[in-house]
């Protein structure tokens, strides 16, 4: 694994909020590079600059921020699937890797001693629900101006909560 730049130590939650529907092609071919393809839809990526400038590409359809360790462990327990729809476990993941539990592999993957693609036929892709008692703000605002679209930072965390 290559050396990682300071600022880089971040894994970064992209959710998916908004259709293709009026998108230039651009931005629907990034979102498709992301592994985006439908609403709802999460990623977990790092925080690389190539990341960052793709991010920038598609403020307008997604939001996105820094996980912590509870949130990623209740992600993959919750919305973390195998090929065949099967869900994880941490049966299968004692059996498939080194790690003893989801919460030990969330450590690591967070500490960037571990990769999701560590894990023997696990879906890159989080399909979540809508968010619980629905979106606090519009979906074709920013963040900052009480919208739901963009970087909202530790946010978030509550917001992977609710869709959960």
């Amino acid at each position: 694994m290559p050396k990682r730049k300071t600022g880089e130590n971040t894994r970064i939650a992209v959710i998916r909020l908004r259709s293709s529907i009026g998108l230039r092609q651009d931005v629907k071919e990034t979102l498709l590079t992301l592994n985006l393809s439908r609403v709802n839809h999460a990623v977990v990526i790092d925080k690389r600059a190539s990341y960052l400038g793709m991010l920038q590409k598609v403020k307008d359809a997604v939001t996105w921020g820094e996980l912590d360790a509870a949130t990623l462990t209740r992600l993959l327990q919750k919305r973390g699937r195998l090929e065949g729809n099967r869900r994880l476990t941490d049966d299968y993941i004692t059996r498939r890797t080194k790690y003893k539990s989801i919460e030990e592999f969330a450590a690591s993957l967070l500490a960037f001693k571990a990769e999701l693609a560590d894990v023997p036929k696990l879906k890159k892709v989080f399909r979540l629900h809508p968010p619980s008692k629905g979106f606090r703000g519009s979906i074709k605002l920013p963040f900052q101006n009480s919208g739901e679209l963009g970087y909202r930072g530790s946010e978030i965390n509550l917001l992977l909560k609710r869709m959960t």
